[in-house]
């Protein structure tokens, strides 16, 4: 099987990608954290901001160039598991899993929400914390509480599912 996971873009940054999409087939997922969904921030400079699929984990990286926001986000994604202090085994594991992805439209409305709302909030944290380190505020979302995954927190869920790998 082919390690790889699907980018569900929002229309908005397709068309800022230029990029083709896919559709998803079931199963073809094999990562511990699943597929991922993104977004563009029009900041000064401009921010993607994805978030995984089954633990809701955000992740924020410049969008330029958008073109080669799939092949950039592995490495930000292993910046961020180091920052919650996950073992180097676990983050190697998930990024070999990474070596192919597909492009796709959203398909997840209750993710969609959750990435409206992470951009409500990192606009808030990025005045409130005075920073634009997009590592902090990531670390900083990762902690919000969110319905889809029964008010936990991206951060704790993510130590739950290193304890118990789905993978």
């Amino acid at each position: 099987m082919i390690a790889m996971y699907y980018l569900h873009c929002t229309k908005k940054l397709l068309t800022r990608m230029k990029v083709d999409f896919s559709v998803p087939s079931p199963g073809d997922v094999n990562t511990a954290l699943g597929n991922w969904y993104a977004t563009g921030l029009f900041w000064k400079p401009q921010i993607a901001l994805l978030v995984s699929e089954r633990t809701l984990l955000p992740v924020l990286l410049p969008l330029a160039p958008a073109a080669t926001l799939p092949q950039r986000f592995p490495t930000e994604l292993g910046r961020v598991l180091t920052a919650h202090g996950l073992p180097a085994q676990f983050i190697d594991h998930e990024l070999a899993a990474m070596t192919e992805f597909a492009v796709a439209k959203t398909a997840n409305r209750s993710v969609v929400g959750i990435l409206n709302e992470f951009s409500f909030l990192a606009e808030g944290y990025r005045e409130y914390l005075e920073t634009t380190d997009l590592l902090v505020l990531a670390l900083k979302l990762a902690e919000t509480p969110c319905s889809p995954i029964r008010h936990n927190s991206p951060a704790r869920l993510l130590r739950e599912l290193h304890r118990y790998p789905l993978v």
